[in-house]
């Protein structure tokens, strides 16, 4: 009889040790005092039990249960579990937030102006904070199902383009331009290397004549040169004014036309006499060995 008494105690006990293992588990402190409150939601976005309950974000509490209210549809009662010391304001409301995870955890927004509280099992108002998942779902769900569609166009026209032939040709193409425009640059680097050197060296040459030139020049006398071109002006002057008057030699030999004329006159009477001469020679020119016959 004392060995039954023995093992029923023994289980007993197990039963003990497993359920406060198992609350231990959950989170939940035996012995611990806490208080119990209900809050409403429309919707838990799949809140669980045991989920820890925050404020401030200090943990201050579990999720003891989730009911449905059958009294009122649509809504859901969580009850939580608070420590003793924990006191919720009037005013006071709980959200749940979706982390990016997918986890749901609730915030308690405390009212801090009210100086009075809530007394255990207490109805507190809820409301759902769809969070950035919760964001990301309703409002990034829908534009990319829309966009689907054309995504599937704009792949397919993809695939099209890299499977045209004159893709490849343009490649081609453009890979024979990239080598003829590394040709170039590695020829006009040669000319820079080779050339310019070159030609800044002419270029300064050159700088330095005209250098010399321009100092030259500041040394000449300018006035002195301006006044003699002015007196070969007026001494060039003065022999054209000569040469256009006829009271001189030279003035009448341009402007007097009867010594042309005169001279014309007397080439040709020397062009006709030359001609009689060849024509008729012995009419000027008498030659014997024993002299001369009068006719």
């Amino acid at each position: 009889m004392k060995k039954e008494f023995k093992i029923g105690i023994a289980a007993i006990v197990a039963l003990i040790i497993l359920y406060l293992g198992i609350n231990y588990l959950k989170g939940r402190n035996m012995f611990k005092p806490e208080s119990y409150y209900l809050i409403e939601f429309e919707d838990v976005n799949g809140l669980a039990q045991s989920s820890p309950v925050f404020a401030n974000g200090f943990k201050v509490g579990l999720v003891h249960d989730i009911k449905y209210n059958y009294q009122k549809p649509g809504h859901v009662v969580v009850g939580i579990e608070m420590e003793e010391q924990m006191k919720i304001p009037e005013g006071s409301h709980a959200e749940l937030i979706t982390e990016m995870l997918g986890t749901v955890k609730m915030n308690l927004v405390l009212n801090h102006e009210s100086n009075t509280y809530l007394t255990e099992k207490d109805t507190i108002p809820g409301i759902a904070n769809i969070g950035l998942m919760g964001t990301a779902e309703q409002d990034l769900l829908p534009k990319i199902n829309q966009m689907l569609p054309k995504m599937d166009s704009i792949l397919g026209s993809l695939n099209r383009l890299l499977n045209d032939p004159a893709l490849s040709q343009t490649l081609h193409n453009a890979e024979q331009i990239t080598q003829s425009l590394n040709e170039t640059s590695h020829e006009l680097n040669k000319f820079v290397s080779n050339d310019i050197p070159q030609l800044s060296s002419n270029i300064m040459s050159i700088t330095d004549n005209l250098k010399t030139i321009s100092n030259n020049l500041k040394e000449v006398n300018y006035a002195a040169t301006f006044s003699k071109v002015d007196s070969t002006l007026h001494n060039v002057y003065l022999l054209t004014n000569k040469l256009n008057r006829k009271d001189n030699n030279l003035g009448l030999l341009l402007n007097d036309s009867s010594l042309y004329n005169n001279l014309n006159a007397a080439a040709s009477n020397a062009a006709n006499l030359l001609d009689d001469l060849k024509s008729h020679p012995k009419r000027y020119v008498h030659f014997s060995l024993f002299g001369r016959k009068d006719k």
